[in-house]
Formats: C-alpha cells, structure tokens, sequence
C-alpha cells in the first residue's frame, strides 16, 4: 500500500503563501483534499503520476498550483492569496490515474490556518 506523508501546514495572514508537500512511497497520482470542523472533507486539487494533468476545485484556481517532483515522489501544493476560508486540515490521498477518485487511505494531515 502507498503510503504518504504530509507536511507544510502553519499560520500565516491573509494574502500571504505556503506551500505544502505530499512524499509518497512510490510515484502514484495524488490530490489534496481538506477538513474543517463539522464538515465533510472536500476535493481541492490532483495531479497525474507523470505530471501532465491537473485538476482544481473552482475556489482555488488562479491561486493553489499543484506540482511533482518524480524524482523524490513528492506532491507539492503551493498555496497563494490565501484567505481565511482556506483555513482546514489539508490530507493527501493516492488517486485514480483519471483524478476522478480517490483510492487509497489518508495521511496524517496538516493544519493551515489564515488569519484575516
């Protein structure tokens, strides 16, 4: 089974950047999803094992961009003109190679907080 591992998380204001990082034991396709309290976790981005195809929720594009370094397994999710709606635990999963589901199990996750 894939395992993954996420880091990155912090506290940052409005406006401001972080980036969040996905390694995986092999070279899978993997998306981030997120988690805040009394809610359900919710789609926020994917991307293909070889990098070539992406998918985004409508309310981060223009501002998350999800990338892959293959040479070290690792997801990267860089995170831009943040808001304090994007406040919420961020988890990476392994996908499906069409990003239209998540087949494997959750990571730890890690909390990002923006505050306004």
């Amino acid at each position: 089974q894939v395992q993954l591992v996420e880091s990155g998380g912090g506290s940052v204001q409005a406006g401001g950047s972080l980036r969040l990082s996905c390694e995986a034991s092999e070279r899978t396709s993997v998306g981030w999803y997120r988690q805040t309290a009394g809610k359900e976790r919710e789609f926020v981005s994917a991307i293909n094992s070889h990098g070539g195809s992406t998918r985004y929720v409508e309310s981060v594009k223009g501002r998350f961009t999800i990338s892959r370094d293959n040479v070290k397994n690792t997801v990267y999710l860089q995170m831009d003109k943040l808001k304090p709606e994007d406040t919420a635990v961020y988890y990476c999963s392994r996908m499906s190679s069409t990003l239209n589901s998540r087949v494997g199990s959750w990571g730890q996750g890690t909390q990002v907080t923006v505050s306004s």
